[in-house]
């Protein structure tokens, strides 16, 4: 059957859906993974623009504004050039743009081993599940806690990662608190992480090993070879 002559849209201007699929940029860099169960693993970061939280520790505010609109395509050409194996999506808060799903889809749909960076608060079910997720369990330390999304818990796979930030001994008992009742250990590997400069990693390792938990604790890699710089 013949289009409608009347009501048919000129090819000129139907919209081209690959120059709608952006996302916006902060930075995309080489470097080690400095955390999770990567750690030490030659990485290429994709740091997105954004994000609805304020933690009181954040290392990456610079983060929060400006970056640049890339597409898609762009994303992935400026990935494929470091010649990595490893990718991770990070903010910033990653969930916060729409077509992060997408752009993660497509970096596992080309080969590399995806993991995704996010503090939990926005929904993760649209994540593709070669994906491995990171999901950063909010502490009342980070002044951040009442915006955890519980339901994303559901979501997790073997191959994901819980993560809690540790201000002090408050926040550590509060996520011994939360691995317990909800059987975390049972659902993925959890990683506890003292914050930078407020909590010694050594009181942190102590706290563990006295209470016999199943969790890997880790420090920031990065920061103990180049410091705070951003990008690194």
């Amino acid at each position: 059957m013949a289009p409608d002559s009347i009501n048919a849209t000129p090819a000129a201007l139907v919209p081209d859906a690959r120059l709608e699929e952006s996302l916006r940029v902060t930075e995309i860099f080489h470097s080690l993974q400095g955390e999770t169960s990567r750690v030490g693993l030659p990485t290429v970061f994709v740091r997105l623009t954004g994000c609805p939280l304020r933690c009181g520790y954040c290392d990456t505010a610079y983060a929060f504004h400006g970056g640049q609109s890339l597409s898609l395509e762009a994303i992935l050409d400026r990935v494929h050039d470091y010649g990595a194996h490893h990718v991770t999506v990070t903010g910033g808060e990653p969930m916060a743009q729409k077509h992060v799903p997408l752009l993660l889809r497509r970096l596992a749909d080309a080969g590399y081993s995806v993991s995704l960076e996010t503090s939990g608060a926005l929904d993760v079910s649209p994540v593709d599940v070669r994906v491995s997720k990171i999901l950063d369990l909010k502490t009342p330390g980070s002044g951040e806690c009442g915006r955890n999304l519980w339901s994303n818990l559901e979501h997790l796979t073997a191959h994901d990662e819980i993560k809690f930030v540790l201000c002090d001994q408050a926040d550590y008992e509060w996520a011994v608190a939360c691995l317990r009742e909800h059987r975390l250990d049972q659902r993925c590997p959890v990683l506890m992480s003292p914050v930078y400069g407020r909590l010694e990693p050594r009181e942190l390792a102590e706290w563990i090993l006295i209470d016999r938990l199943r969790v890997r604790m880790q420090v920031q890699l990065h920061k103990l070879l180049w410091g705070e710089q951003p990008g690194r």
